[in-house]
């Protein structure tokens, strides 16, 4: 491309150009500096793009390095048109030119590209060489400031929205020192989201990012029972540490009554086979006394008594279970009584066939070991014959 021929400027007019073409220079280059540190390029940066956000950024990447390449075309021919003008009070008619082309022409050769051995002539050119000047190449780098701007926003926006709704799940997940499976799956709810945010924020929409804020959120508010836990044994860890030895006493205790009514049921009454509770409080009580008087151990002791806690009630419903076969017993010896009082009642009680019933019934519970279904069959079989005499309903 060809250099342009134009009528040279007055001495006064190129005053005006340099000072004019300073002036946007200068804050071109404010401007790209202020882009640096842009929070959007900054993340994309340092995480390299992917989806979504990689297939905008290569192009803004080009663009970007593109406006800086133009900024230093800028520099370098401003810079030479400061050194031809220098401070003389006059000029000639060549160096009016001269500053004429720099500052209003293309005297800055941006590209070269070869042409092909096939398209060449004799005695033409080798390359095809693209002229640029300060105009055009400010009027490019203003055309693709916005583009680069527009990316560099909606990336941080994104960024923005995910980490200002997630810093104070953050904190309240630091401080509880994901004690809990749930505070675990919280956080990992958190880096997924903080991943995606990093390195594809374009593809999450604000609809997105609120859906899941909302979901860690109410996760977190479900486990603020937890948190008060154990905002409960920090704040006063002595009480924590004796509130477990009497968790460790309750759990000795309940278990000594499931023993108890489990020999009991086993030797008075037919069953099916009763749980075998473990025999592991001494090690309980190791673990409680080797937990160090530490708040990040405040976790530790938060598990520990849930474990107890869940024993005790394994054990107490061991010790319901065999209560029950022997209240049922107790139960079945009252109803047995009450429906002989009831046949008497009624005038039917030295009927010999209600007299073998209650004999029955009354002999198989009297064995040991009692067979719960069978006096019950027998018991039943007593109240329906009691009706059948008395022709009542039972």
């Amino acid at each position: 491309m060809s250099r342009s021929i134009m009528q040279p400027l007055t001495l006064l007019e190129i005053d005006r150009e340099l000072a004019s073409r300073a002036t946007e220079v200068d804050s071109i280059v404010a401007t790209l500096l202020e882009l640096d540190k842009h929070p959007g390029l900054t993340l994309v940066r340092r995480y390299p793009p992917a989806g979504v956000t990689e297939a905008r950024w290569l192009p803004v990447r080009d663009a970007l390095a593109l406006m800086w390449e133009d900024f230093g075309r800028m520099r370098a021919i401003l810079d030479s048109a400061r050194a031809v003008r220098g401070n003389r009070a006059k000029l000639d008619d060549g160096q009016r030119a001269e500053l004429t082309e720099l500052l209003r022409g293309r005297p800055y050769a941006a590209s070269r590209t070869p042409i092909p051995f096939a398209e060449r002539s004799l005695t033409g050119p080798s390359e095809y060489v693209l002229f640029v000047g300060l105009a055009d190449t400010l009027d490019r780098m203003r055309a693709t400031f916005p583009m680069i701007a527009e990316f560099l926003d909606a990336v941080d926006k994104v960024n923005t929205r995910v980490m200002s709704g997630l810093a104070p799940l953050q904190d309240k997940l630091d401080k509880a020192g994901g004690a809990t499976p749930a505070l675990r799956a919280i956080g990992d709810g958190i880096t997924d989201l903080l991943s995606r945010s990093a390195t594809d924020p374009l593809a999450l929409t604000t609809a997105d990012i609120d859906a899941r804020l909302a979901e860690l959120g109410e996760a977190m508010r479900r486990e603020a029972a937890v948190l008060a836990e154990l905002g409960a044994i920090v704040a006063n860890w002595p009480a924590a540490i004796a509130g477990g030895h009497k968790r460790l006493d309750a759990l000795r205790e309940v278990r000594e009554r499931a023993a108890q009514a489990k020999a009991k049921v086993e030797s008075t009454i037919v069953s099916g086979p009763l749980p075998v509770l473990a025999d592991d409080i001494g090690l309980l009580r190791a673990q409680l006394d080797a937990i160090p008087a530490n708040p990040r151990a405040a976790a530790a002791l938060l598990d520990l008594g849930r474990r107890i806690d869940a024993a005790i009630a394994t054990a107490a419903s061991a010790e319901n279970l065999a209560q029950g076969l022997l209240d049922r017993r107790g139960e079945l010896r009252g109803r047995l009584a009450a429906y002989q009082a009831k046949a008497a009642r009624l005038g039917v009680g030295e009927d010999r066939d209600l007299l073998a019933s209650h004999q029955i019934a009354a002999g198989l519970l009297a064995r040991t070991p009692c067979d719960l279904a069978a006096v019950t069959r027998a018991v039943a079989d007593y109240q329906q014959l009691i009706a059948e005499k008395s022709g009542r309903r039972p």
